[in-house]
């Protein structure tokens, strides 16, 4: 029997009794997985400890690294994360996330020879790119390789890979800095300084780890759920058509294909989000730092962003029906996403900031960040994440909503570490209160994508995936730290005050996850029937 025979008999027994044990292989492939999202997050996170040497040396101010951290970065993730989402939904999952990490990698690396923000910020966007491969083709492979009563803990498993990534990146990055600036203290090969190398430290190995994915064996598509789904035979024309779809101005082409009207709807929303991002830029005032033009890009970039968003999620409409009733056009699937993204709008400032402000308001010295902030952020990250999944299994046995009251944990219980964080003046109080609000926020991350997966078909969930990262992305991280940034740059630097100005986004994350609460259980009984009100044969 070959390994792809054996491994549709073992989904097709899992599926069957759906109490079976889950085979070994399945939780293998899924340490892969978190390697792959820990190396991700590290080539992601490591900005944060090296935010002040690249403030000093580049000579921008805080506004920027805010935007370069989060909107430079997001904007492009969360776009082509909708063709790739599409792409890991009807072709090979492991190949794309090898390719991507590949990219990221790579992207990582070039960073690290980086002269100019224009450079550095290129770099970035490149890495955005590439880590839009990872997260649709995990969670749909994992969906793919767990039962639906595990599904949120083996997400929630993956998802660990983001704190713990997160948390040694400051470690790697403290270590290779001041060893570097230590051994080079004039600048050493090439004329790279310590923030330049930790770059190259933390991309390159990327490249060796996408032969590793390599070797996982592709799992039947919905077996493991009854519904198998058989092999697109034109995966990349679908993958092209929604590239096609979201990036501007083909776009409105796009829509002009569809028709008048459609086109008439999307040239109001060029207008719309045109004269909104004009509209902000015109009410921030520009900051004092010494890098002229970021309020501006940072509008620039997120209107760009918005637009893209909404002209492709009208060509969905018209193209896939089910899919946009589904996403879209449910009002459980966005209240579920957007509840979640106020929880990272919080959540990535905080991690961001945290090392940038230990070190300047508090004197803490980067190898002390790498061991007393970022290791620790990383057992936080990982204990919220583990036990905020089991606690939404063990939830959603007893209440239909029970993921979503974890979720809402996540967004309420950080509240007070980080007001004593950021108000302290002691240094070992920042070190303590920052592992609990990590701990407490990263509580939410599997409950969310969890709900999230188990509103729509197994055909749908990489585009969903896709879908549920805007929210993360576009809100969370693409206004979250920037936000933080902006504040402190507009007020002397005033990180403390920056960060905290985050908490603005906890009472439209209530609003949000109680409407969920109301919405998910009627729409996660009825996603068959939905779906083929809206014509899926299902």
């Amino acid at each position: 029997m070959s390994q792809t025979d054996a491994s549709n008999e073992t989904a097709t027994q899992t599926s069957a009794q759906p109490d079976a044990k889950v085979p070994a292989y399945s939780w293998y492939a899924l340490g892969v997985l978190v390697v792959v999202y820990m190396l991700n997050f590290i080539d992601r996170q490591i900005l944060s400890i090296l935010a002040n040497d690249i403030k000093a040396d580049l000579g921008v101010g805080d506004d920027y690294l805010g935007f370069l951290y989060g909107t430079a970065f997001a904007v492009f993730y969360a776009l082509f994360g909708i063709p790739l989402g599409k792409l890991a939904d009807s072709w090979k999952r492991v190949r794309l996330m090898a390719i991507g990490l590949t990219l990221w990698s790579a992207m990582t690396a070039l960073s690290g020879f980086a002269k100019t923000a224009a450079g550095l910020t290129v770099a970035r966007i490149g890495v955005g790119v590439g880590e839009a491969t990872a997260s649709p083709s995990a969670y749909s492979l994992i969906s793919d390789w767990f039962p639906a009563r595990l599904r949120a803990t083996a997400l929630a498993i993956y998802s660990s890979g983001l704190y713990v990534g997160g948390g040694i990146s400051l470690l790697i990055g403290a270590m290779v800095v001041e060893a570097w600036n230590e051994a080079y203290p004039g600048g050493g090969p090439l004329g790279l300084v310590g923030w330049q190398a930790a770059f190259l430290a933390v991309g390159i190995p990327g490249l060796l780890l996408a032969i590793w994915v390599l070797s996982l064996r592709e799992p039947v598509r919905g077996e493991i759920d009854g519904l198998p789904t058989p092999e697109d035979p034109e995966p990349f024309r679908g993958f092209l058509r929604e590239l096609f779809q979201v990036i501007p101005p083909f776009t409105i082409l796009g829509a002009a294909m569809r028709g008048t009207s459609a086109l008439m709807v999307n040239l109001a929303g060029l207008l719309g989000f045109a004269v909104l991002a004009w509209v902000m830029t015109q009410i921030a005032p520009a900051s004092a730092a010494l890098l002229p033009g970021i309020v501006s890009d940072q509008w620039l970039f997120l209107g760009i962003g918005y637009y893209a968003v909404f002209s492709w999620a009208m060509g969905l409409k018209a193209r896939d029906l089910p899919t946009f009733r589904l996403t879209w056009g449910s009002p459980a699937f966005l209240t579920v996403i957007l509840g979640y993204g106020m929880v990272a709008f919080m959540s990535y400032a905080g991690s961001y900031w945290g090392a940038p402000y230990a070190e300047r308001a508090l004197g803490a010295a980067k190898s002390d960040l790498g061991w007393f902030l970022g290791a620790p952020a990383a057992v936080a990250g990982f204990l919220g994440v583990i036990l905020g999944g089991r606690l939404a299994d063990f939830l959603l046995e007893r209440r239909p909503e029970g993921r979503l009251y974890v979720v809402m944990f996540g967004l309420v219980a950080p509240i007070p570490p980080l007001l004593i964080a950021y108000t302290t003046d002691a240094l070992v109080t920042f070190y303590i209160a920052s592992f609990f609000a990590n701990m407490f926020s990263a509580s939410a991350l599997g409950a969310a994508a969890a709900s999230s997966q188990a509103l729509v078909l197994p055909r749908m969930r990489g585009l969903a995936t896709a879908t549920f990262f805007l929210s993360t992305t576009l809100v969370g991280l693409g206004l979250g730290p920037f936000m933080a940034g902006y504040v402190s740059a507009t007020n002397a630097d005033d990180l403390s005050f920056g960060v905290l100005s985050t908490l603005v986004a906890v009472p439209i994350g209530l609003v949000l996850l109680i409407a969920a609460m109301k919405l998910v259980p009627a729409a996660g009984a009825s996603v068959v029937e939905r779906a083929r009100a809206a014509g899926e044969n299902v």
